[in-house]
């Protein structure tokens, strides 16, 4: 699993409106923030998937996680492959093509992704986060 981490404490400015929120309101702007980080390696991944017929790459999602510990977000990428495997939500056979088999060399689409667009996506949480802010604190 990748991981990687996006912290706001050395943002004086936007830790500071943070605090000024309600704990409701800053819990969605930073999963707001998060999920927007998630979709722009969500997209880069699927466009550096195989398109043999285009299941892989419609299956790749964005998701949002909950977590309950103290003030934090978490948003990450995922490919779908729960339920039968002609589900057109199904692509279990993405870790073959990512990691390869014995009789299949890997085509790794999922970590180059998070690679070559990492500080775009942190760039994208930030801006996601300004943008709520400005919304929220308007009110």
């Amino acid at each position: 699993m990748i991981k990687s981490r996006l912290n706001f404490d050395g943002l004086g400015s936007l830790e500071d409106d943070l605090k000024m929120l309600t704990q409701a309101e800053s819990d969605r702007v930073r999963r707001q923030g998060a999920r927007a980080g998630a979709g722009v390696i969500r997209d880069e991944a699927r466009r550096r998937a195989p398109k043999r017929s285009g299941k892989l790459s419609r299956n790749i999602v964005a998701v949002t996680v909950k977590v309950s510990e103290g003030h934090r977000a978490a948003a990450g990428v995922r490919v779908r492959s729960r339920g039968k495997a002609d589900d057109p939500s199904n692509a279990f056979y993405w870790r073959f093509v990512e990691l390869g088999t014995s009789k299949m060399p890997p085509a790794p689409f999922i970590r180059p992704a998070f690679d070559a667009k990492e500080q775009e996506a942190g760039d994208a949480a930030i801006a996601k986060v300004t943008e709520a802010l400005d919304k929220v604190l308007k009110k």
